[in-house]
């Protein structure tokens, strides 16, 4: 319990450090984010510029905070968009069965044959980089995850006692379904939006460093790894801070995803 409570701690403070960070941004930054200034260059930590400028003289942290607003957006509107699509497809297959299960599952199954972050490359491919077009690339690339583990969860709460006693009395099964059925999928689901905010974030930042995320001068903390690699000999400092800021991301999400499970999840407890 002791290492329950720790990781909740420690993990929902990091996200809240993010979440906290991505809001001021919108309101207010050190420095201008995509301020040019070519006499401060490549300059190294200090009193001025607590995280260093970039090739353009731009203010690392700045760009640090702004980028929080850019990749946590797009986080969370992922997820969203995963867990609505995948939410509707795991109900409807794991209540309905028949054949309406089998095509849906079979459509999903190959979905789930591509990682994730392959899918997400190829529909970017059709689609084009933008804010817009990686939250839809993201969101279809993890909806089958979420409608496996929905209709697992279906599958084994439409037979208790409660859903035949709906059906008993004449509700409706859309009424059965969204009542008595949908509720029973929250804890799972809880953990897995923990975890898949971790997972969001880490493949957001990777197609932004491979030029298929937000196009630049708008600042993420892919694009600007990406941006530091001609510069990690002479200014180490503009790969150090957005790749300390997803690590810290990935952990706070980690490890609110380890309590979160061990706490909705009891089965899961170890001695």
């Amino acid at each position: 319990m002791r290492r329950l409570r720790a990781n909740a701690v420690i993990g929902g403070a990091l996200l809240a450090a993010v979440a906290a960070v991505a809001l001021l941004a919108a309101f207010w930054t050190p420095h201008p984010v995509t301020g040019i200034n070519l006499r401060a260059r490549l300059v190294p930590p200090g009193p001025v510029h607590w995280l260093g400028t970039d090739e353009f003289g731009r203010d690392v942290l700045s760009r640090l905070m702004a980028g929080a607003r850019v990749s946590v957006t797009v986080a969370v509107l992922s997820v969203a968009a995963a867990f609505a699509l995948g939410t509707l497809i795991g109900l409807v297959a794991g209540f309905l069965r028949g054949w309406t299960d089998r095509a849906l599952m079979s459509l999903n199954d190959a979905l789930l044959a591509f990682p994730g972050i392959l899918l997400a490359l190829g529909l970017l491919a059709v689609i084009g980089p933008s804010q817009w077009g990686i939250v839809v690339a993201l969101g279809l690339s993890y909806a089958p995850t979420v409608a496996r583990i929905v209709r697992g969860q279906v599958l084994s709460i439409r037979e208790r006692e409660w859903v035949e006693a709906s059906r008993a009395l004449g509700n409706s099964e859309g009424y059965t379904l969204l009542r008595h059925v949908l509720p029973h999928t929250v804890s799972p689901l809880t953990v897995l939006a923990t975890s898949m905010f971790g997972w969001v974030i880490l493949a957001e930042s990777a197609l932004s460093f491979l030029g298929l995320g937000v196009p630049p001068p708008a600042p993420t903390w892919g694009n600007m790894l990406a941006g530091a690699r001609p510069f990690l000999e002479s200014a180490p400092h503009l790969a150090v801070a957005p790749g300390v800021a997803i690590a810290a991301c990935l952990l706070g999400a980690n490890l609110l995803g380890d309590a979160l499970r061990d706490r909705l999840d009891p089965r899961s407890l170890r001695p």
